[in-house]
């Protein structure tokens, strides 16, 4: 009898269920039925009429797919577009658009680095981040966290080209990376700094324009950043923001933008309509953080531990997995959507709740979202 290719996942299924930690997919609604705390739309731009309407206009005048990639049919004048505001926005020279953030971290992680480039990766970098060195082939020290002398050592170590991997702001706790700081110990050694902007992008710097604009970096001839345009431009996306040159290069010799097909013209033009309308009212971003600090402050007098929020994350820990796994489901009984993240997701052992804010939130709705999570908590 024919051996069977895919007998070993029963035991790998069987392992979860024993440790609880089986995911489920869990498909909304369109309507909005639960106060949401666990989606990244950190500016209520998903739903904003404008950002919908830019999206149903470009998809009826282009199509609704790009119908190739970037080089051959899939760039669009509104791609252009998108590319030239948000190279301006955030203060880079030159900006190049993919698929998804993921495909832009795994672009340009594997374009800017070459035999013999030393990648020093923060050790709770995001998954595509670490996916990304280890697609490099290069050789990959994983520093401690947020530790900028880890940095210098491993780079001093090293004889050869250096780039330093980080994230602006971390997925999990919602802590920020210690960028100025990071970036002086990459130019002391002749090193490049890759950050990933996800959670900054449209939260962190004046109106919203970034990690890198708030930390005095953009546009430096030695700093790349990447971003999502998912979270809170509100539509999809990624892009890769640098020099010329460097955005240059990537057109050549990133896989992921020379071999995928482009954005399509819906989620495009969504975002440009998110940026435009960001640039408008920049008061949003600085409301978003707010909301976060405000999270945090009541969660943490009604007696939970939290860490605070360098951005719109948070986290609320957790005495165990199982514990977690309750404490969202009575939240989600209760009307409000949290994120639950356990083992091996947090890189610290620790379940939590995390939470996201949203700059569109209420008084009201923060109050509500606070007893519901202080009323569900685990008690002993």
């Amino acid at each position: 009898m024919p051996h069977d290719p895919f007998d070993w996942m029963e035991a790998h299924a069987e392992r979860r269920r024993d440790a609880g930690l089986v995911r489920t997919l869990r498909p909304r609604p369109p309507e909005q039925t639960l106060l949401d705390l666990a989606g990244n739309d950190y500016l209520g731009l998903a739903r904003h009429a404008e950002v919908t309407q830019a999206g149903a206009d470009a998809c009826l005048r282009w199509g609704a797919g790009s119908t190739g990639s970037r080089l051959v049919t899939g760039s669009t004048q509104l791609h252009a577009e998108l590319e030239a505001e948000l190279a301006a926005f955030c203060g880079f020279e030159a900006a190049l658009v993919f698929a998804s953030g993921y495909a832009a971290n795994l672009a340009a992680v594997t374009a800017l680095t070459r035999p013999g480039t030393l990648i020093v990766s923060d050790e709770v970098n995001h998954a595509s981040l670490i996916d990304s060195c280890r697609l490099s082939r290069a050789r990959t020290d994983v520093a401690p966290h947020r530790d900028p002398e880890a940095v210098r050592k491993a780079l001093a170590r090293h004889d050869g080209p250096g780039v330093l991997v980080s994230d602006s702001v971390f997925s999990v706790d919602g802590d920020a990376a210690p960028l100025p700081e990071m970036a002086a110990v990459c130019r002391a050694h002749g090193a490049a700094l890759l950050v990933d902007d996800a959670h900054g992008l449209g939260v962190l710097g004046s109106g919203g324009r970034g990690a890198a604009s708030a930390a005095g970096l953009a546009g430096a001839p030695d700093v790349v950043c990447t971003a999502t345009l998912s979270k809170s431009l509100g539509s999809q996306g990624g892009v890769v923001l640098g020099p010329a040159r460097v955005i240059e290069h990537l057109v050549n010799s990133a896989r992921t933008f020379i071999f995928d097909t482009a954005l399509a013209p819906a989620a495009a033009g969504a975002a440009l309509a998110a940026l435009r309308l960001l640039r408008r009212e920049p008061d949003r971003a600085a409301r978003a953080r707010g909301v976060a600090r405000e999270l945090y402050d009541r969660l943490t007098v009604a007696g939970l531990r939290s860490v605070a929020p360098d951005a719109c994350v948070l986290s609320v820990l957790a005495p165990s997995a199982e514990a977690a796994v309750r404490w969202a489901a009575a939240c989600r009984t209760a009307g409000l959507s949290v994120g639950c993240f356990r083992p091996p997701s947090v890189p610290d052992g620790i379940s939590r709740l995390r939470l996201t804010a949203r700059g569109d939130l209420t008084d009201e709705q923060i109050a509500e979202a606070v007893a519901v999570i202080v009323r569900a908590a685990p008690t002993g």
